[in-house]
Parts: structure tokens; C-alpha cells; sequence
């Protein structure tokens, strides 16, 4: 369990419900792309929630207007879950996903460190936007947050030809989910 799924996490949810008709599928497509951008949870399938503000509740209202505009039905809906249980599992969905965007941006970062230096560097500009888009949908930080960053550390000391020779950089190219520690 990450340890921050031991203190309380936001109360209110906001969900969208929605239904979109198979044909054309290029609408179904366009909304799958936006929750997925959006980091949502899926509840089931045709409902998705995400923690309650005024940022989320706006990007799902636009998601519910673009199911209705192409001839689906969508409704918005504010929501506690029953348990703290019920809550902690959405908490601990989007953490896992945002997890595994994150071991794969250090994972991307770790082996642009062989290569040449011009190619490290389109690799890092890359690498540090995809690691803000994974960021602004990370609600709930896992600690894969931290490795990513600190293998892109270690990539930006690699494309300006500083030594990496930092605990920083140690862990960022160690063995994904080990620490310099724990060698």
C-alpha cells in the first residue's frame, strides 16, 4: 500500500456517466483518448470518476458535451463512495496507472544514456514533456514519481556532459524499484 493511501483522500468524486453509439467509432475513440489524458478512474464501463475541483469537474464537463454533440447520452454526477475502502481502491487504480507512466518514463530515460549526445537530448526534451503530462494527471503521487525524475536528472547531466556521479543519478541507474541503499 503506498503510504500515502493511509491518510484520508478527497471526499467528493466527480463522475461522468455516458453512452455513445458504436457507429462512427471515431467519436468513442476521441472520448477514450480525452479520459485517458485526463487520468480518469474507470468505475465500470461507460462511468469514469475522478477527485472533485473545479479543474475536473470542467474537463468532464467538455468530455460529456462532446459525448452529447455526437448523438450520446452523458450525465455528471458528485459522489462519495460508501467505505473508505471503496475510495482507497479508486485511489490506489489511479496511483498504479500513473505508476507504470512513470517507470516507463525512467525506464526511456535510463537508455537514452547511451546514446549520443544530440540524440539524448531530443530524448530528454521528449522525455521531460511526457513526464508534465503524466504530472498533471497524477492525483495521487506514487513513488515512481520520484524515480522517474530523478532518471531524467541523470539524462540532463548526460547531455551536458556533467559526471553523473550524484545519489540522484546512482538511483536512476539502478534497477527499476531499487534504491542506491539497497545495493
Amino acid at each position: 500500500m503506498q503510504p500515502w493511501l493511509r491518510h484520508p483522500v478527497p471526499s467528493e468524486w466527480i463522475l461522468l456517466s455516458y453512452r455513445l453509439p458504436r457507429e462512427p467509432s471515431t467519436p468513442r475513440i476521441a472520448l477514450w483518448r480525452r479520459l485517458r489524458r485526463l487520468g480518469v478512474a474507470q468505475v465500470s464501463d461507460g462511468l469514469v470518476a475522478l477527485p472533485s475541483d473545479a479543474r475536473t469537474r470542467e474537463q468532464l464537463e467538455w468530455a460529456a458535451d462532446h459525448v452529447v454533440d455526437h448523438g450520446g447520452e452523458a450525465s455528471l454526477w458528485t459522489a462519495r463512495p460508501a467505505t473508505d475502502g471503496q475510495e482507497r481502491a479508486l485511489a490506489e487504480q489511479m496511483s498504479s496507472q500513473r505508476a507504470q507512466e512513470y517507470r516507463e518514463v525512467a525506464g526511456e530515460a535510463r537508455t537514452a544514456l547511451h546514446d549520443d549526445p544530440a540524440d539524448a537530448r531530443r530524448a530528454l526534451l521528449r522525455l521531460r514533456r511526457r513526464h508534465r503530462e503524466v504530472a498533471r494527471r497524477d492525483f495521487f503521487p506514487p513513488a515512481a514519481r520520484d524515480e522517474a525524475a530523478a532518471s531524467l536528472r541523470a539524462l540532463e547531466a548526460h547531455v551536458a556532459g556533467r559526471p553523473a556521479t550524484s545519489g540522484a543519478t546512482a538511483t536512476a541507474l539502478a534497477r527499476p524499484g531499487t534504491t542506491a541503499a539497497a545495493r
